[in-house]
């Protein structure tokens, strides 16, 4: 009976483990975006989702994980993420991000749309190159609008 309270315990930290709810690093150059599949080669405007069982997909652009969700499930999402402007390669919690839309910063699918951590650096983006702020929230009425 000893035993098999060891196999059972063993068996709920392996359950436990397997089910890892966190971002994946982007192999830029060699990861392709879920959505579009073209190459994820910009360290800037890259963006990924997990799922709460921890399915990650990864995308070249943050517009084309709004768009991946137009056919997916979002019950089963956990996390949004997309890459910090100021920070390449930094993915943050896109729930919570400021964005820019200005056609003077480009973006690999050509919506213009870039990340912020802060609001005061995508304002700072946006003193200097123009364009429209959005919270989470707005920029996917925009988008999907």
């Amino acid at each position: 009976m000893q035993t098999l309270k060891h196999y059972f315990a063993l068996t709920l930290l392996l359950l436990f483990l397997s089910c890892n709810v966190s971002p994946q690093p982007i192999n830029y150059g060699s990861d392709g975006c879920h959505f579009c599949k073209m190459t994820i080669v910009d360290k800037v405007h890259a963006a990924e989702i997990v799922t709460k069982k921890g399915k990650t997909y990864k995308f070249d652009a943050t517009e084309c994980m709004v768009n991946f969700m137009n056919d997916f499930d979002i019950s089963e999402i956990e996390l949004y993420l997309s890459n910090n402007y100021t920070e390449p390669e930094a993915l943050i919690d896109a729930t919570k991000a400021s964005f820019l839309i200005s056609e003077n910063i480009p973006s690999p699918m050509g919506a213009f749309l870039s990340a912020f951590k802060s609001k005061e650096d995508a304002e700072k983006f946006q003193s200097e190159k123009g364009g429209e702020l959005y919270t989470w929230a707005a920029l996917l009425v925009k988008l999907k609008g």
